[in-house]
Formats: structure tokens, C-alpha cells, sequence
């Protein structure tokens, strides 16, 4: 198992709200986080940094090989839950960083099998023959997909795209998604912010794993980003078996 995290400011912000990271655990499992801050130029930044070192934290010091589904469900979950109650606090305490928050997607690989963690439109995609999405975003534009309102391309070009429905850090308790995800043969794990996903075709994602892997396929997913518009920050992490 390998992993690689890369993080870019794009082509049109002044400051980078993205952060993200990925990791080994002992006896061959893998972990990844990505998150999307928002609130103002500084608490984005600080929601989204609060927000990875805490889920980094609470996954490392509580992992071990031998958990269960629900084990994990139980670690993932309480590791956000923690990233929330840190960024609320913090919020709270410090003027300037009222109202900040921050999107997750946080995922272990181990085995065959990936548990997947999030909250707000940072997204999880098996990548193989062909890709598949495994999160569905908390926003306002996936709201009017699911009541059938708009369909799945107007959504990809709907003005208010942006709006995410539920977020890390801005009340004091968040619903957190989690899923168990069997990967197939060749399949490998992307986490990506929506600077990623709203900027790049998928078709060109495909295209790219079918020839990198590590650092080089995180560096090209990043220029794919910004060839497409680079219009807000771009962050990836990749679980490779």
C-alpha cells in the first residue's frame, strides 16, 4: 500500500483553505483526509488544519488491526466529531474566526476493503477500469438532484454549486456519513476537494491513472485541476494497493 497527498492554491484564490494528509498504519493499512475550509482567508485555513490534525490524531493513536467494521465506524466517526468539537471551540474563543468551518472526507484502506468517513462536498472515488463515486455531497445542489429538481448535469453547472449543507467545525454536533467500500482488482482510492472534482472531467481522471501512480499522478490531477479553470483550491490524497 502506498499514499500521497498534494494540496495547490489554483489560479483565482488569494490563500490556500485546503489542507490534507495520508499515512501508513502499522500491519499494511493505509489512511487519507481531505478538507475544504471555509470562513474568511484565515478561518478557513485554521478550520481545515485543526481539522486534519485532530482526525490525524484520533485515527493513528486509536487504530488497531484488529477492529471491526463497527470499530472503525466508531474510530472514523469520533475522529470527526473530535475535528468538530476542536474547530467549534476554537471558533468560538476567537472573534476572527467566527463562523469558520470546514468540509471532511477521511478514509482507511485495509485489505480489500475501504471505510469512508465524510461530511459537506469533498468526495471519494474508486478509480480502476472505469470511476466511481463513493461519497454523495451534503449541498444544496444534490438536494434538487435527489427530489429530481435538476438533473445530474445541471448540477455540474448550477450557480449555487457551492453551497454545502452540513460542515466541520460550524455547530457544535455534525452527522458524519460512513460506508464500508470493497475494492475490485486494480481499483484505487482518490479523495479530492471540490477544487478537484468541479474542475476536471472524469473522463481525463481516468486517463491519467491509467498511466501514473504516487507523486507524478498526484502532480498531473493537480495541473489537470488548473487547466480546467483552477478556480478555488485543489487537494487530492491517493491510496494505492
Amino acid at each position: 500500500m502506498t499514499v500521497c497527498s498534494k494540496t495547490d492554491i489554483g489560479l483565482v484564490r488569494q490563500s490556500n483553505q485546503d489542507a490534507c494528509a495520508a499515512g501508513l498504519f502499522p500491519g499494511g493499512a493505509a489512511w487519507a483526509v481531505v478538507c475544504d475550509g471555509m470562513g474568511g482567508a484565515n478561518g478557513g485555513n485554521v478550520a481545515s488544519e485543526q481539522a486534519v490534525t485532530t482526525i490525524r490524531a484520533a485515527m493513528e493513536q486509536g487504530y488497531r488491526p484488529a477492529m471491526d467494521k463497527d470499530g472503525l465506524r466508531e474510530l472514523m466517526t469520533g475522529a470527526v466529531f473530535a475535528a468538530n468539537a476542536a474547530v467549534y471551540g476554537k471558533s468560538k474563543e476567537v472573534e476572527g474566526l467566527r463562523g469558520m468551518g470546514t468540509t471532511v472526507v477521511a478514509a482507511i484502506v485495509r485489505g480489500e476493503t475501504a471505510y469512508i468517513a465524510h461530511a459537506g462536498d469533498s468526495r471519494a472515488y474508486f478509480v480502476g477500469d472505469t470511476i466511481r463515486q463513493l461519497t454523495i455531497d451534503h449541498s444544496m445542489v444534490q438536494e434538487l438532484v435527489n427530489r429530481g429538481d435538476i438533473t445530474e448535469e445541471e448540477a455540474r453547472r448550477h450557480p449555487q454549486k457551492n453551497i454545502i449543507t452540513r460542515a466541520v467545525g460550524v455547530m457544535p454536533f455534525v452527522t458524519v456519513d460512513f460506508g464500508a467500500h470493497t475494492m475490485q482488482p486494480g481499483d484505487r482510492l482518490l479523495l479530492c476537494s471540490d477544487g478537484m472534482s468541479n474542475y476536471a472531467d472524469e473522463r481525463e481522471i481516468l486517463a491519467l491513472f491509467h498511466t501514473l501512480r504516487g507523486e507524478p499522478l498526484a502532480e498531473k490531477l493537480v495541473e489537470l485541476a488548473r487547466d480546467g479553470g483552477g478556480g478555488d483550491n485543489i487537494s487530492v490524497a491517493l491510496i494505492e494497493p
